[in-house]
């Protein structure tokens, strides 16, 4: 059996310490600023590759400046990114293949992609889960689920005010805020 020295071994837990945390530098993460406040998610792409870079395509594109938090639910989650101040849905790109088998759950505080009962319908609609939503995660009974690819670092603060506003029913939109809550901008801090 060889032993390795105390100093040899210390010093590979500093450099393994390190690299750990340049890896979670190097997580990119986007800043929303919206009528309630601001919150960071920090996005996975080792996880969600596709997911992430659709999510970044429409931050860089500034997709979700102006658009609504337009279906809230406390003790479920909060939905935005598909419609603009006036409830018109704005145009999207393809939707991406789903990546909802990535190991990620649908936990207090995780995003994730909002989609039809179509697998692969994800466009740029997403969610905050605001509670442990296991009901969400790979497998579904119809064998899907839906696609974790980030989470809230920052500002869970804003997202339990949004979760706690008053909805209504507007037509056929359920569970929309009384009172906007606009994402006024999206910006990525880091890459």
């Amino acid at each position: 059996m060889t032993f390795l020295p105390k100093s040899f071994l210390a010093a590979l837990a500093l450099t393994l310490c390190i690299s750990g945390s340049a890896l979670a530098a190097a997580l990119p993460k986007v800043q929303f600023t919206t009528s309630a406040g601001s919150f960071t998610v920090e996005l996975y792409p080792d996880k969600a590759p596709h997911t992430v870079a659709n999510f970044l395509a429409y931050v860089k594109s500034g997709h979700y400046n102006g658009t609504l938090f337009h279906r809230v639910i406390d003790g479920f989650m909060i939905q935005g990114g598909g419609f603009d101040k006036e409830m018109r849905q704005k145009p999207t790109q393809p939707p991406i293949p789903l990546e909802a088998r990535n190991g990620l759950k649908n936990s207090t505080g995780m995003v994730a992609m909002a989609r039809t009962d179509e697998p692969d319908s994800a466009t740029s609609q997403f969610f905050i889960n605001v509670v442990d939503n296991r009901n969400l995660d790979y497998p579904l009974p119809d064998g899907h689920g839906y696609a974790v690819f980030g989470k809230v670092v920052d500002g869970m603060a804003t997202v339990h005010r949004i979760r706690a506003v008053r909805t209504m029913r507007t037509g056929p939109m359920k569970d929309m805020p009384v009172t906007p809550v606009v994402i006024e901008s999206a910006k990525l801090l880091s890459k």
